[in-house]
Protein backbone atom coordinates (compact mmCIF):
# COMPACT_ATOMS: atom_id res chain seq x y z
CA UNK A 1 0.00 0.00 0.00
CA UNK A 2 1.57 3.34 -0.86
CA UNK A 3 2.25 5.57 2.08
CA UNK A 4 -0.11 9.04 2.36
CA UNK A 5 1.24 11.87 4.39
CA UNK A 6 0.86 15.56 5.05
CA UNK A 7 -1.70 18.02 3.13
CA UNK A 8 0.07 15.45 0.21
CA UNK A 9 -2.95 12.89 1.23
CA UNK A 10 -5.54 15.50 -0.13
CA UNK A 11 -4.63 16.29 -3.47
CA UNK A 12 -6.41 13.64 -4.62
CA UNK A 13 -9.74 14.37 -3.03
CA UNK A 14 -8.56 18.20 -4.07
CA UNK A 15 -7.98 17.11 -8.01
CA UNK A 16 -10.65 14.39 -8.88
CA UNK A 17 -9.67 13.18 -12.14
CA UNK A 18 -13.11 12.78 -13.62
CA UNK A 19 -13.84 16.45 -15.20
CA UNK A 20 -17.44 15.45 -16.50
CA UNK A 21 -19.82 18.46 -16.28
CA UNK A 22 -21.36 16.59 -13.49
CA UNK A 23 -19.26 15.53 -11.63
CA UNK A 24 -17.33 19.22 -12.19
CA UNK A 25 -20.63 20.72 -10.64
CA UNK A 26 -20.45 18.09 -7.73
CA UNK A 27 -17.19 19.14 -6.27
CA UNK A 28 -17.87 23.13 -6.85
CA UNK A 29 -15.71 22.58 -10.21
CA UNK A 30 -15.81 24.67 -12.93
CA UNK A 31 -14.40 25.78 -16.55
CA UNK A 32 -12.68 29.25 -16.51
CA UNK A 33 -11.01 30.87 -19.26
CA UNK A 34 -7.20 30.39 -19.26
CA UNK A 35 -5.77 34.19 -19.84
CA UNK A 36 -6.95 34.40 -16.81
CA UNK A 37 -4.96 32.12 -15.20
CA UNK A 38 -1.05 33.07 -14.20
CA UNK A 39 1.84 30.61 -13.16
CA UNK A 40 2.85 31.08 -9.54
CA UNK A 41 6.00 32.65 -8.75
CA UNK A 42 6.60 30.40 -5.67
CA UNK A 43 6.40 27.23 -7.55
CA UNK A 44 9.49 25.35 -6.85
CA UNK A 45 9.72 23.75 -10.49
CA UNK A 46 11.77 26.08 -12.60
CA UNK A 47 12.37 23.94 -15.65
CA UNK A 48 9.85 22.14 -17.39
CA UNK A 49 10.45 19.69 -20.47
CA UNK A 50 9.37 21.49 -23.82
CA UNK A 51 9.47 18.15 -25.66
CA UNK A 52 7.02 16.39 -22.82
CA UNK A 53 4.84 19.91 -22.25
CA UNK A 54 4.44 19.35 -26.44
CA UNK A 55 3.45 15.91 -26.17
CA UNK A 56 0.77 16.83 -23.59
CA UNK A 57 -0.59 19.03 -25.77
CA UNK A 58 -1.27 16.67 -28.39
CA UNK A 59 -2.86 14.58 -26.12
CA UNK A 60 -5.17 17.66 -24.79
CA UNK A 61 -5.85 18.70 -28.48
CA UNK A 62 -7.43 14.81 -28.75
CA UNK A 63 -8.69 14.25 -25.54
CA UNK A 64 -9.21 18.27 -23.14
CA UNK A 65 -7.99 18.17 -20.29
CA UNK A 66 -8.19 15.44 -17.94
CA UNK A 67 -7.50 16.84 -14.52
CA UNK A 68 -8.60 19.70 -13.04
CA UNK A 69 -6.00 22.70 -12.16
CA UNK A 70 -5.97 23.77 -8.54
CA UNK A 71 -5.86 27.31 -8.35
CA UNK A 72 -6.25 30.45 -5.93
CA UNK A 73 -8.20 33.94 -6.60
CA UNK A 74 -5.91 37.04 -6.45
CA UNK A 75 -8.60 39.58 -5.34
CA UNK A 76 -6.44 42.40 -6.13
CA UNK A 77 -5.74 41.86 -9.96
CA UNK A 78 -9.38 39.58 -10.30
CA UNK A 79 -6.64 36.89 -11.73
CA UNK A 80 -6.13 33.17 -10.24
CA UNK A 81 -2.61 31.60 -9.00
CA UNK A 82 -1.74 28.13 -10.48
CA UNK A 83 -1.70 25.89 -7.08
CA UNK A 84 -0.89 22.74 -8.81
CA UNK A 85 -1.16 21.91 -12.44
CA UNK A 86 1.24 24.28 -13.97
CA UNK A 87 2.56 21.39 -16.63
CA UNK A 88 -1.23 21.15 -17.79
CA UNK A 89 -1.64 24.85 -18.27
CA UNK A 90 1.04 25.07 -19.96
CA UNK A 91 0.12 22.24 -22.78
CA UNK A 92 -3.48 23.42 -22.60
CA UNK A 93 -2.11 26.74 -23.63
CA UNK A 94 -0.17 25.52 -26.13
CA UNK A 95 -3.20 23.63 -27.50
CA UNK A 96 -4.95 26.67 -28.18
CA UNK A 97 -7.48 25.50 -25.12
CA UNK A 98 -10.19 28.86 -24.29
CA UNK A 99 -11.54 27.01 -21.13
CA UNK A 100 -10.14 24.34 -18.86
CA UNK A 101 -11.63 22.74 -16.02
CA UNK A 102 -10.49 24.17 -12.37
CA UNK A 103 -11.11 23.93 -8.78
CA UNK A 104 -10.68 27.09 -6.50
CA UNK A 105 -9.08 27.39 -2.85
CA UNK A 106 -9.05 30.02 -1.16
CA UNK A 107 -5.16 29.14 0.73
CA UNK A 108 -2.46 31.48 2.28
CA UNK A 109 1.00 31.60 0.56
CA UNK A 110 2.23 28.68 2.61
CA UNK A 111 -0.55 26.26 2.09
CA UNK A 112 0.23 27.18 -1.68
CA UNK A 113 4.17 26.57 -1.56
CA UNK A 114 3.35 23.50 0.78
CA UNK A 115 1.09 22.01 -2.03
CA UNK A 116 2.95 22.68 -5.10
CA UNK A 117 5.89 21.13 -3.12
CA UNK A 118 4.15 18.07 -2.58
CA UNK A 119 2.29 17.70 -5.79
CA UNK A 120 6.37 18.01 -7.57
CA UNK A 121 7.42 15.11 -5.32
CA UNK A 122 5.12 12.84 -5.76
CA UNK A 123 5.10 12.96 -9.20
CA UNK A 124 9.19 13.69 -9.01
CA UNK A 125 9.50 16.49 -11.52
CA UNK A 126 11.35 18.42 -8.91
CA UNK A 127 15.49 18.34 -9.35
CA UNK A 128 17.54 18.35 -6.32
CA UNK A 129 18.25 21.48 -6.44
CA UNK A 130 14.74 22.68 -6.51
CA UNK A 131 13.36 20.70 -3.83
CA UNK A 132 16.53 21.43 -1.55
CA UNK A 133 14.98 25.52 -2.39
CA UNK A 134 11.36 24.58 -1.83
CA UNK A 135 12.49 22.58 1.72
CA UNK A 136 14.64 25.92 2.60
CA UNK A 137 11.63 28.53 1.77
CA UNK A 138 9.60 26.58 4.15
CA UNK A 139 11.81 25.99 6.95
CA UNK A 140 13.04 30.16 6.71
CA UNK A 141 10.05 31.94 5.15
CA UNK A 142 7.35 29.94 6.82
CA UNK A 143 9.16 29.37 9.88
CA UNK A 144 8.55 25.37 9.81
CA UNK A 145 10.32 23.09 12.43
CA UNK A 146 11.99 20.15 10.75
CA UNK A 147 9.68 17.70 12.43
CA UNK A 148 6.52 19.62 11.25
CA UNK A 149 8.16 19.54 7.54
CA UNK A 150 9.06 15.87 7.40
CA UNK A 151 5.31 14.88 8.23
CA UNK A 152 4.13 17.26 5.47
CA UNK A 153 6.31 15.47 2.61
CA UNK A 154 6.27 12.28 4.13
CA UNK A 155 10.46 12.25 3.85
CA UNK A 156 12.96 11.68 7.15
CA UNK A 157 14.54 14.76 8.67
CA UNK A 158 18.12 13.04 7.42
CA UNK A 159 17.02 13.12 4.15
CA UNK A 160 15.61 16.76 4.32
CA UNK A 161 18.72 17.98 5.93
CA UNK A 162 20.99 16.34 3.39
CA UNK A 163 19.04 17.79 0.40
CA UNK A 164 19.26 21.57 1.81
CA UNK A 165 22.76 20.83 2.10
CA UNK A 166 22.85 20.92 -1.72
CA UNK A 167 22.87 24.33 -1.44
CA UNK A 168 26.14 24.79 0.07
CA UNK A 169 27.28 23.70 -3.51
CA UNK A 170 29.08 26.28 -5.95
CA UNK A 171 26.60 27.33 -7.91
CA UNK A 172 28.00 26.35 -11.34
CA UNK A 173 27.80 23.32 -9.87
CA UNK A 174 24.49 23.09 -8.88
CA UNK A 175 23.72 24.04 -12.15
CA UNK A 176 25.02 20.73 -13.38
CA UNK A 177 22.84 18.97 -10.54
CA UNK A 178 19.54 20.96 -12.25
CA UNK A 179 21.14 19.95 -15.42
CA UNK A 180 21.51 16.48 -14.67
CA UNK A 181 24.85 16.11 -15.75
CA UNK A 182 25.92 15.13 -12.21
CA UNK A 183 24.13 13.50 -9.73
CA UNK A 184 22.56 13.98 -6.26
CA UNK A 185 24.91 11.94 -5.12
CA UNK A 186 28.22 13.01 -6.76
CA UNK A 187 26.40 16.83 -5.46
CA UNK A 188 26.53 15.24 -1.76
CA UNK A 189 30.22 14.04 -2.11
CA UNK A 190 31.11 17.24 -3.06
CA UNK A 191 30.26 18.64 0.01
CA UNK A 192 32.97 17.01 1.35
CA UNK A 193 35.15 19.79 0.08
CA UNK A 194 34.70 23.39 1.30
CA UNK A 195 36.47 25.32 -1.08
CA UNK A 196 33.90 25.91 -3.75
CA UNK A 197 36.65 26.76 -6.37
CA UNK A 198 37.75 22.95 -6.04
CA UNK A 199 34.68 21.90 -6.19
CA UNK A 200 33.42 22.90 -9.18
CA UNK A 201 37.19 21.57 -10.58
CA UNK A 202 37.03 18.33 -9.82
CA UNK A 203 32.74 18.57 -11.28
CA UNK A 204 34.32 18.74 -14.46
CA UNK A 205 36.69 15.62 -13.50
CA UNK A 206 33.50 14.14 -12.76
CA UNK A 207 31.89 14.65 -16.07
CA UNK A 208 34.93 14.40 -18.49
CA UNK A 209 36.00 11.03 -17.12
CA UNK A 210 32.53 9.96 -16.54
CA UNK A 211 33.54 8.87 -12.84
CA UNK A 212 30.31 7.59 -10.46
CA UNK A 213 29.71 8.31 -7.21
CA UNK A 214 32.26 5.80 -6.17
CA UNK A 215 34.64 6.67 -7.79
CA UNK A 216 34.55 10.46 -6.97
CA UNK A 217 34.15 8.99 -3.13
CA UNK A 218 37.78 7.71 -3.51
CA UNK A 219 39.36 10.38 -5.84
CA UNK A 220 37.89 13.28 -2.65
CA UNK A 221 39.31 11.22 -0.03
CA UNK A 222 42.81 10.33 -1.65
CA UNK A 223 42.42 14.80 -2.22
CA UNK A 224 41.81 14.63 1.60
CA UNK A 225 44.70 12.57 2.69
CA UNK A 226 46.75 14.48 0.36
CA UNK A 227 45.67 17.38 1.92
CA UNK A 228 46.30 16.19 5.51
CA UNK A 229 50.04 15.08 4.89
CA UNK A 230 51.08 18.46 3.27
CA UNK A 231 50.00 19.68 6.60
CA UNK A 232 51.51 17.54 8.85
CA UNK A 233 55.10 18.51 6.65
CA UNK A 234 54.08 22.03 7.30
CA UNK A 235 53.88 21.64 10.95
CA UNK A 236 56.71 19.62 11.40
CA UNK A 237 58.37 22.34 9.05
CA UNK A 238 57.06 25.15 11.54
CA UNK A 239 58.30 23.96 14.42
CA UNK A 240 62.32 22.77 12.86
CA UNK A 241 62.12 26.78 11.89
CA UNK A 242 61.15 28.25 15.02
CA UNK A 243 63.47 26.42 16.59
CA UNK A 244 66.30 27.37 14.11
CA UNK A 245 65.10 31.08 14.81
CA UNK A 246 64.93 30.78 18.66
CA UNK A 247 68.93 29.51 18.45
CA UNK A 248 69.92 32.32 16.14
CA UNK A 249 68.00 35.24 18.43
CA UNK A 250 69.95 33.27 21.24
CA UNK A 251 73.10 33.97 19.42
CA UNK A 252 72.79 37.13 18.23
CA UNK A 253 70.93 38.63 21.03
CA UNK A 254 68.24 40.08 18.76
CA UNK A 255 65.29 39.76 16.37
CA UNK A 256 65.64 37.37 13.63
CA UNK A 257 62.99 36.47 11.15
CA UNK A 258 63.29 33.46 9.16
CA UNK A 259 61.46 33.34 5.06
CA UNK A 260 61.30 30.26 3.75
CA UNK A 261 60.00 28.86 0.12
CA UNK A 262 60.03 25.58 -0.33
CA UNK A 263 63.60 24.59 -0.34
CA UNK A 264 64.83 28.68 -0.52
CA UNK A 265 64.61 31.58 1.96
CA UNK A 266 66.64 34.00 3.83
CA UNK A 267 67.44 35.13 7.22
CA UNK A 268 67.02 38.43 8.49
CA UNK A 269 69.08 39.84 11.89
CA UNK A 270 67.63 42.67 13.33
CA UNK A 271 70.59 45.42 14.38
CA UNK A 272 69.77 48.95 15.80
CA UNK A 273 72.92 50.97 15.59
CA UNK A 274 76.09 51.05 14.35
CA UNK A 275 77.91 49.58 17.39
CA UNK A 276 74.72 46.91 17.31
CA UNK A 277 75.80 45.90 14.09
CA UNK A 278 79.63 45.70 14.73
CA UNK A 279 78.60 43.44 17.64
CA UNK A 280 76.74 40.74 15.72
CA UNK A 281 79.70 41.06 12.42
CA UNK A 282 81.89 40.29 15.93
CA UNK A 283 79.86 36.94 16.66
CA UNK A 284 80.82 35.98 13.20
CA UNK A 285 83.77 37.10 12.86
CA UNK A 286 83.71 39.17 10.16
Amino acid sequence: MSKKFGLGKGLGALIPEDTSEDNLLLNGMQKIDISLIRANNTQPRKSFDEEKIMELSESIKQYGVIQPILITKDDDTHTYTIVAGERRWRAAKLAGIKEVPVIIKELNKKEILEISLIENIQRQDLNPIEEAKAYKNLLEDFKLTQEELSKRVGKSRTAITNCIRLLNLDERVQDYVIDGVLTEGHGRTLLAIENKELQYKISQMIIDDKLSVRETEKLIKSLNRDKEKQRNNKQINNIYYEDIKNKLEELFGTRVVLNSNNDKGKIQIEYYSEEDLQRILDILKL
